[in-house]
């Protein structure tokens, strides 16, 4: 059976990145490598430290960079994350200083609302209604 273990974002700087999805977002450091050049940094969610892992990936590839921008330029998330009361997660990022390009919208199935994560992406919250 497959499982997903191991996905990625593209980050402008792992460092910075790695602040803004621990202290802002509240996840947890699961890898902090030294890779020589880069670093491998994973990060996992306090509830499921061995869920699925975020890799922090530096896009320091021109290809990754042209794609990260087009992402961004169209508003379309690079990554989503679901929560259980996404009201309540709203308002305290916001009180973090997250900037959120509008407030939860109902769409179809889900709440949903779309942040920019400071590191080179926009990144969807969503609320499964029902």
């Amino acid at each position: 059976m497959l499982k997903i273990k191991l996905t990625s974002v593209f980050v402008h700087d792992p460092e910075t990145a790695h602040k803004f999805y621990t202290d802002i977002l509240g996840f947890q450091t699961k890898m902090n490598l030294d890779m020589g050049e880069f670093k491998f940094i994973t990060v996992v969610s306090p509830d499921a430290p061995n869920g699925v892992e975020l890799l922090l990936e530096p896009n320091n590839n021109p290809i990754a960079k042209t794609y990260q921008a087009a992402l961004f330029e169209q508003n379309i998330p690079a990554a989503a994350f679901n929560v259980d009361d996404i009201q309540a997660e709203y308002d305290k990022l916001t009180g973090l200083g997250v900037a959120f390009k509008s407030a939860p919208q109902a769409s179809g199935p889900v709440i949903q609302a779309v942040f920019n994560d400071t590191c080179g992406n926009l990144i969807q919250l969503f609320q499964v209604q029902g």
